[in-house]
C-alpha cells in the first residue's frame, strides 16, 4: 500500500467517526414533545403499568403550572465568595415564562409513586435526575413543583436562550424546572444553589465539577422518560445498553470521540514523519 494511502485511509475514519458524533448530537438536540411514563415493581424490572402523552394532551387534561408570564428561575455554580449563596443573587439562570406539568400529576397516570420510591427524569441524550417521595409530593414553598415544561412565553433576555411557544419553537422542551413559590430581593421565583441544599437530600444534589452546588444542573431538557420505582432505586437504574452517566454523553460517543483523537493524532505523526524522511 502507498504512503499516502495509509495517510488518506487514517483520515477518511477520523472523518467518519466524528461525522457519526455529530449526527447524534444533532438529534439528540431535538426537542421532545412526549414523555413515556413507567412504573416498576419493587424488584426494578416488572413493568406495573406505562403511558406516553404529548404536551397537548397534558395541558388539556392536567393542571399547568405556571402562567406563560411569570419567569422562574436556576442558579448557576458560584465561584466566589459563599457558594451556596443565600442570598440567590449571583450566576442566575432564567429558564423563561415557563408552563408545563407536575411530574406529580405525570406519576400519578401510572398509579403514583409511594414513600420510599423513587423517580427518574431521563433525556434523550442519556442524561438524568432522580429525586424521592417527598421533593415530588410534598416540597416546600423554597423548592415548589417539580415542572415538566412544555411552553415558553416569553425568551430570555440574558443568558441562554430556550425559543419561544410550544415545541419545536421551544426547543429545550420538554424541559425540568423547579418553580419555586419563594422569591429573592429582586423579586425573582428563584430555586436556588441554598433551596437545593435545604429541600434535596444530598444523594438528588448537583455539584459542577463535584465541587461547586449547581441548582442549573437538575434542569435537564429533552426529557423523555419519567421512571417511578416502588421500592426505591435499583443498583442501576438504567435499562440495558442505557446510560448512566451525567455527563450527558453517551459512553459510546465519549469512545467515537477518543477514538478520533487518537486517529488524527496518528494522521499528523504520520504526516510529518514523511515530510522529514525527505
Amino acid at each position: 500500500m502507498k504512503p499516502n494511502s495509509i495517510g488518506q485511509i487514517i483520515l477518511t475514519v477520523v472523518m467518519l467517526l466524528l461525522f457519526a458524533g455529530a449526527t447524534y448530537l444533532v438529534q439528540a438536540a431535538e426537542p421532545t414533545t412526549s414523555v413515556h411514563i413507567i412504573k416498576y415493581a419493587s424488584d426494578g424490572i416488572t413493568i406495573l403499568d406505562e403511558t406516553t402523552v404529548d404536551y397537548a394532551w397534558m395541558e388539556a387534561n392536567l393542571p399547568v403550572q405556571g402562567d406563560g408570564v411569570t419567569h422562574y428561575y436556576h442558579q448557576g455554580p458560584v465561584f466566589e465568595g459563599d457558594k451556596w449563596d443565600p442570598e440567590e443573587m449571583t450566576n442566575l439562570k432564567d429558564k423563561g415564562a415557563v408552563m408545563g406539568t407536575d411530574i406529580k400529576d405525570l406519576c400519578e397516570l401510572v398509579g403514583g409513586m409511594s414513600p420510599g420510591g423513587q423517580v427518574t427524569i431521563h433525556a434523550v441524550d442519556g442524561y438524568y435526575v432522580e429525586f424521592g417521595y417527598a421533593n415530588v409530593y410534598e416540597p416546600l414553598d423554597r423548592q415548589g413543583p417539580i415542572v415538566l415544561c412544555w411552553y415558553n412565553g416569553e425568551e430570555v433576555d440574558i443568558g441562554e436562550h430556550y425559543g419561544k411557544g410550544y415545541p419545536p419553537s421551544y426547543y429545550n422542551a420538554m424541559q425540568l424546572v423547579f418553580m419555586a413559590e419563594t422569591t429573592n430581593a429582586e423579586g425573582k421565583y428563584v430555586f436556588g444553589n441554598w433551596d437545593m441544599h435545604e429541600c434535596l437530600p444530598m444523594e438528588a444534589q448537583y455539584f459542577y465539577g463535584e465541587l461547586y452546588p449547581s441548582t442549573n444542573g437538575l434542569s435537564v431538557k429533552w426529557v423523555d422518560e419519567i421512571r417511578i420505582y416502588t421500592g426505591g432505586m435499583p443498583i442501576d437504574p438504567m435499562p440495558e445498553g442505557e446510560s448512566t452517566s451525567t455527563s450527558g454523553l453517551e459512553p459510546w460517543l465519549v469512545a467515537v470521540i477518543a477514538i478520533a483523537g487518537l486517529l488524527l493524532v496518528a494522521a499528523v505523526v504520520y504526516g510529518f514523519r514523511k515530510v522529514m524522511s525527505k
